[in-house]
């Protein structure tokens, strides 16, 4: 399978694969994607470069060759049974977005953006991201006085962005007390407000509502229940814009290593999905899909991440350092 993806075991090419432990072949094959980046995490083998390795295994299709995936049928089932999102909204918080102030600070833009930046004009991550919060504000239309919601604000980056640079009145909201604490202190005496809780209990009228990098942690089930609260907090002539990753083909679930260990129950939305869910709610005006940025964006949180490794090392151990990077290079 891997000759297939010209990919040589013990070879010398940044893509092929070195392999510490033979157990890893019978964990692929029973395991798929989740037993690879166990592995990885493990030390059971290593590649000079992952994401070019990834790369080749995801270009020749090698995922379609394992016939007996437990992983993926365990998340698939999960997901067709359970609401995981709203059963479990507050998970994704503890396990990632709380995980350290330190480490966002580290890997992230001066502005803690965590989403892709637009680097059709950037020379480096500052400005893709900056780029990326004024294309936001264009598309939108922003206007001094506006009230804008952010769903899913994070470190509040984007609110502050638009309430220097446009005159906003901004409310975010996040479920990650980290996040919650960061913005509030961060807001300084421009109008901004945040709130710890989910977007559901929110209530009120706004001249926009964006949403960056949050849809992802919807879940497929309410999907529509999502758009259909957006457009209660919508002025009849305001504007909601949605950022968010999205997949080729409509799933129910995500990766199975990617929601064990970075985004638990996290999964892509695609093109039928989003639409399906906004019919008879709103008129999609704009379509932009910008979703090849993602890469340079990623570059540079894991050279940011690498750098300021030998700093955060303390508050984490050698699996998690084989985790995190694995995660911004898969």
């Amino acid at each position: 399978m891997l000759e297939k993806a010209d990919i040589r075991v013990g070879g010398e090419r940044d893509w092929d694969v070195t392999v510490h432990d033979d157990r890893l072949y019978g964990r692929i094959l029973t395991q798929g994607t989740l037993g690879l980046g166990e592995a990885y995490m493990d030390g059971w083998w290593d590649a000079p470069a992952i994401d070019q390795f990834i790369h080749q295994l995801l270009v020749h299709k090698v995922k379609d060759a394992i016939r007996v995936d437990f992983a993926l049928a365990s998340a698939y089932l999960r997901a067709l049974t359970v609401n995981l999102q709203r059963r479990h909204t507050y998970e994704v918080a503890h396990t990632h977005y709380d995980l350290s102030d330190d480490l966002y600070a580290a890997m992230l833009d001066k502005r803690m953006i965590y989403s892709c930046g637009y680097w059709k004009n950037a020379g480096g991550l500052e400005e893709a991201q900056a780029a990326k919060l004024d294309l936001v504000c264009a598309k939108i239309g922003l206007e001094k006085g506006m009230r804008v919601l952010d769903i899913g604000s994070g470190w509040g980056g984007f609110l502050k962005y638009a309430a220097e640079n446009y005159g906003i009145v901004g409310t975010g909201v996040t479920i990650s007390k980290r996040q919650h604490a960061f913005s509030v202190k961060d807001a300084g005496d421009l109008e901004l407000t945040y709130r710890l809780a989910d977007y559901m209990a929110l209530e009120g009228t706004f001249d926009r509502i964006v949403s960056i990098g949050m849809f992802e942690h919807v879940g497929y089930k309410n999907y529509a229940a999502f758009m259909g609260k957006v457009a209660s907090l919508l002025a009849p002539d305001g504007l909601f814009l949605l950022h968010t990753i999205g997949g080729d083909i409509s799933v129910n679930h995500g990766d199975p290593w990617a929601q064990k260990y970075i985004f638990p129950n996290g999964m892509l939305p695609s093109m039928r999905q989003i639409s399906t869910a906004s019919e008879k709610v709103f008129v999609m005006e704009d379509w932009h899909n910008f979703g090849a940025d993602y890469d340079p964006t990623l570059m540079a949180w894991h050279e940011n991440f690498e750098a300021a490794w030998p700093d955060l090392a303390n508050g984490f151990d050698q699996r998690f350092y084989r985790m995190w990077r694995y995660y911004l290079l898969s």
